[in-house]
């Protein structure tokens, strides 16, 4: 089958909203292609000498019904998401937006194969490198990571992850999520200079609470700002109520970070206020594309940053247009990996080891969600933009930059 596909194991011209910035030269050059396909055609054929019979050929081997057939000029790409379970519905997003990105630049050089990792990412990554796949795309949740690494290490096959836990990166590892300490980071420097100067926070209990506050302690620190009360809180209503109480009983802060979804700020956020200093309430980037954030009149006035949302709103009109259904916010993290892989094509020979050098350029990688790029450690480093809750609506208070400026 000619041209890319996006295909599942268990399962024209460039988007718009990217203006062609960072996708010159991803589709194939249909001129190349023809001679080659002429080239192909003419070694196969043979001049046979006059009144010397040829022998018939040998029958083709039929290729095993589990296997996929060889790609010649295509790169062979593995997408690992849950399809089946309780994220079944976010994974399936991801992947309808790897195929969006396939289709809207014409990429012919690129096979995806869906993998469901439901029934173990382990085996999920051990048929996918069976497969002939030289790049996986994928797992979704960071527990997951460390399994389809000790699959993919000794195949050489690199991973660019979905999590947004930064732990899990080793060296072929990359971790592409939203990284929860560099969004903290950034409300923290804009509360800063913007009057800020104690901060306290909310943290909830687990692996995501542990790691935003070691982020909001070295931000505080960072920024030049003092530490104020710090109150951890069992993810419940009546918990994080007391914990809000707790801190607004101990005092002497004028900003507070709550370390979570729009639903439990909203109901923490009404203890927090009501003195008699104002207090400027901080989120994280859970906080973006969250419907409780701006329906809440509580969340008035409140700060967080996350990546750009200006074309995820186009991104989703389209989405909906193909598959009748809005996208999970993470969806973009699918479609953004398709557009980095097809940069990295350029110098990449199907069939050969994906040259992870590659994903060190200083200069970065345009997406949907802006500029991107990773560090020496593997992990994504994102432009973020911050955004103030108002009456209905969430507006951007300070833009993301366009572009790395080191």
């Amino acid at each position: 089958m000619n041209g890319a596909m996006n295909t599942k194991q268990g399962a024209g011209a460039h988007p718009a909203w990217l203006n062609g910035r960072g996708l010159n030269g991803l589709g194939l050059n249909r001129r190349k292609l023809v001679v080659m396909g002429a080239v192909a055609l003419l070694a196969g054929c043979k001049v046979i000498p006059a009144g010397v019979p040829e022998a018939p050929p040998p029958a083709p081997e039929k290729p095993a019904a589990d296997i996929l057939p060889a790609d010649q000029m295509r790169h062979r790409v593995a997408l690992l998401v849950p399809l089946s379970g309780m994220n079944a519905a976010v994974g399936q997003s991801i992947a309808n937006a790897t195929t969006m990105a396939l289709l809207d630049t014409n990429a012919a050089n690129l096979r995806i194969t869906t993998y469901d990792t439901s029934s173990g990412p382990s085996a999920a990554a051990t048929r996918a490198i069976a497969d002939g796949n030289k790049l996986i795309l994928g797992p979704l949740m960071g527990d997951e990571v460390a399994a389809v690494a000790q699959v993919a290490r000794p195949a050489r096959v690199p991973i660019i992850s979905f999590s947004n836990n930064a732990e899990v990166a080793t060296p072929g590892t990359f971790v592409m999520g939203s990284i929860p300490a560099q969004s903290i980071a950034r409300t923290v420097r804009y509360a800063r200079a913007h009057g800020a100067n104690r901060f306290a926070a909310l943290i909830p209990d687990g692996e995501y609470g542990e790691r935003a506050a070691a982020a909001f302690r070295t931000a505080v620190a960072e920024s030049g700002g003092a530490l104020g009360p710090v109150e951890s809180y069992a993810r419940g209503n009546t918990s994080v109520v007391s914990a809000a109480r707790r801190v607004k009983a101990a005092g002497g802060f004028d900003a507070v970070l709550i370390a979570d979804g729009g639903r439990i700020a909203a109901l923490a956020a009404p203890a927090l206020k009501g003195g008699k200093a104002p207090v400027r309430l901080l989120g994280t980037e859970l906080w973006s594309g969250d419907a409780a954030v701006a329906g809440s009149a509580a969340l008035s006035g409140a700060w967080f940053a996350a990546v750009a949302d200006s074309r995820f709103r186009q991104f989703s009109e389209s989405y909906k247009t193909r598959f009748g259904a809005q996208p999970y916010r993470l969806a973009t993290m699918g479609y953004d990996a398709v557009l980095l892989t097809l940069r990295v094509a350029r110098d990449w020979k199907p069939g050969s080891t994906f040259p992870t050098g590659r994903l060190g350029d200083r200069g970065g990688f345009l997406g949907l969600d802006g500029p991107f790029r990773f560090t020496d450690g593997g992990l994504v480093e994102r432009a973020f933009e911050v955004s103030e809750v108002r009456a209905g609506s969430v507006a951007v208070v300070s833009p993301a930059p366009g572009k790395f400026q080191d």
